[in-house]
């Protein structure tokens, strides 16, 4: 005689489950994915919160007073912002940081593209990557110690020039050319570190891809151009972005070539990062920490300015392959 078992209960959950999703639309896998999402985010939403959205909240505040770190604040509200750009000092910082932004970038990433296209028909690209990435691992110090050695005025760099016949070599860390200096550094190091990776991401372009192009008779700019740029896009977009942050927070080299231990870089080779740490440190004087929080706020307005609207300018539809 057989028995049959009714498991109401069950029967009425999944009843319920099933009424549940067809009136909200959500299965349960994603009402989980909901529920872990809080636990999962909050951690680092909180870390964030207190390592930069505090303290650049604090820095728009201050920015508003004369403070000198110590005493008591005096309210200014914006005069502080006024000051800033009546200031030579930072409009010429300001203009320096811009012309490092733009014109490094672009020698750069033009680089960055040229060595790609060399080194992707080389066997040994591999190691051709290891050797690009070096410079970028050494720190800011060692290139400063280095410049000092190589480009003196008795140093190899003008021995050589005078062995092929040049009597008069150029004065390189003169006052006049510590920009050139600082930007030929970071062409140098940021090439060594966006050329692999960009290299990263063309290497997971199909070969199919160039096959057919060259059959079709497309030359290597061509295949450039249709095949490499759009696909890689998205890495070079975000590059892009990268490029546009560091290059704002640039100090260690303009304080190397430029400085002493006793003087700061001359004022022609500032950028926003060395106006800021000149008024929060300044020498013989009292520290302008309001002045130096305006500066700080403003420069990281313009990069959050330009990052935007380099991210909508960059943004296309995924290329899928």
């Amino acid at each position: 005689m057989a028995t049959t078992i009714d498991n109401p209960p069950r029967t009425d959950a999944v009843r319920g489950r099933s009424e549940r999703t067809a009136r909200t639309g959500v299965g349960p896998l994603e009402r989980q994915r909901r529920r872990m999402f809080w636990p999962f985010t909050a951690p680092a939403l909180i870390v964030y919160a207190v390592l930069f959205i505090a303290p650049v909240g604090y820095a728009l505040w201050t920015s508003l007073y004369k403070w000198d770190g110590m005493g008591a604040m005096d309210w200014r509200g914006l005069q502080n912002y006024t000051l800033l750009f009546r200031d030579p000092r930072f409009r010429t910082s300001l203009f320096n940081t811009l012309e490092l932004m733009v014109i490094g970038g672009t020698i750069t990433f033009v680089l960055s593209f040229a060595l790609t296209l060399v080194l992707r028909e080389m066997r040994a690209k591999l190691f051709a990557r290891s050797v690009l990435f070096f410079p970028s691992l050494v720190n800011g110090m060692v290139f400063g110690i280095a410049a000092g050695f190589l480009f003196s005025p008795t140093g190899p760099v003008n021995q050589a020039l005078k062995l092929f016949g040049v009597t008069t070599p150029p004065k390189w860390l003169s006052t006049d050319n510590l920009l050139p200096m600082v930007l030929g550094t970071l062409v140098w190091t940021a090439t060594g570190y966006y050329t692999p990776i960009i290299m990263a991401a063309v290497d997971q372009i199909p070969d199919y891809l160039y096959e057919a192009a060259e059959l079709d008779g497309a030359g290597p700019f061509q295949r450039f151009r249709h095949i490499t740029l759009p696909c890689a896009w998205d890495v070079i977009a975000v590059c892009a972005v990268l490029w546009t942050v560091s290059s704002v927070k640039i100090f260690e080299l303009i304080l190397l070539y430029g400085g002493s231990t006793d003087a700061y870089p001359p004022v022609s080779s500032w950028n926003t990062a060395v106006y800021v740490y000149t008024e929060a440190f300044p020498q013989g004087t009292v520290p302008r920490l309001g002045t130096a929080t305006a500066a700080a706020i403003v420069s990281l307005a313009m990069v959050t300015l330009i990052t935007v609207v380099l991210r909508r300018l960059l943004r296309r539809d995924p290329v899928e392959y």
